[in-house]
């Protein structure tokens, strides 16, 4: 097992991102990953402040424009994609079905090995999967101090690094983005924006953080049509931080295969031949040979 800190990749604007991201380019390096959720505080800072101040009686004609554009930018953003990126997608599709379709337990001996079971070690099995698919994945493990705008956190998600003629290219993968965005009282406008995201996301960094700035914007214009507070776990510098900030990665050997375990692993069984041995050699373990 080991262990990699990962800086971050230099954000641009949102324009500039998105129109940039329809380019079919290699994306950013992998090397740069870290300063960018810091330079985009001030950014963000004054997005959401300026946003407090200019959302007085809007017009119903003007927030259907604003989610039937939300919603066009979102789609073309996901649909664009490219063969590397579909490939690692269709990998991690494939694992993720061949775990759950074993239904064995996980290698922690909890419950079975689901979506809605042991998220730790079903990240762990899909990276091994990959990693035997030839791919540089690893989970990530990404933690964030508290300040006056967010609290602290942390949160655990998968990458892959590709080696290019332009530099490293990191994917991220994130097993169950929509439930990331998810809102108990969200209008339908904003749950309508929600359903189109793939519930498992597999895509370059710059195209994750456009995602983030549409769907928070998104949550905050939801919450002022309704007049309720939006919290700062919901905020965009909240959900950057979890995939966009300086990040462990950790690289693991697959785990046993559920489909060869019928349960838990069972414990090493003491042959009653050997207990006069064992009476001598106290601190030795006797194991049946079957």
């Amino acid at each position: 097992m080991a262990g990699r800190n990962l800086a971050g990749f230099e954000a641009s604007s949102f324009s500039d991102m998105f129109f940039g991201f329809l380019d079919d380019g290699e994306g950013l390096s992998a090397a740069g990953f870290g300063s960018s959720f810091e330079s985009q505080e001030s950014e963000t800072t004054a997005f959401d402040e300026n946003d407090e101040e200019n959302e007085n009686g809007v017009s119903v004609e003007e927030s259907r424009i604003f989610w039937e554009t939300q919603m066009q930018i979102l789609q073309t953003t996901i649909c664009r994609t490219n063969s590397l990126e579909l490939k690692i997608r269709n990998a991690t599709k494939e694992a993720v079905k061949e775990i759950q379709g074993n239904g064995g337990a996980c290698g922690c001996g909890r419950s079975v090995l689901a979506m809605s079971g042991c998220r730790s070690c079903l990240m762990r099995e899909v990276s091994g999967h990959l990693r035997n698919a030839g791919y540089d994945s690893a989970v990530c493990m990404t933690k964030w101090r508290s300040s006056k705008h967010i609290p602290s956190g942390e949160h655990a998600f998968l990458d892959v690094i590709h080696n290019s003629k332009k530099g490293e290219v990191r994917f991220i993968i994130e097993l169950n983005l929509r439930a990331e965005f998810e809102m108990a009282r969200a209008s339908d406008d904003y749950n309508r924006l929600i359903r189109r995201l793939p519930e498992i996301f597999v895509g370059k960094v710059e195209k994750l953080h456009t995602i983030i700035k549409m769907l928070c914007g998104g949550a905050k214009k939801c919450m002022k049509e309704k007049k309720m507070h939006l919290g700062p776990w919901r905020k965009q510098r909240y959900m950057q931080a979890k995939w966009l900030s300086a990040c462990e990665r950790t690289m693991t050997m697959p785990l046993l295969s559920v489909g060869h375990s019928s349960g838990r692993l069972s414990k090493p069984r003491a042959s009653m031949l050997t207990v006069d041995l064992l009476e001598k050699l106290p601190n030795r373990t006797a194991v049946e040979v079957v």
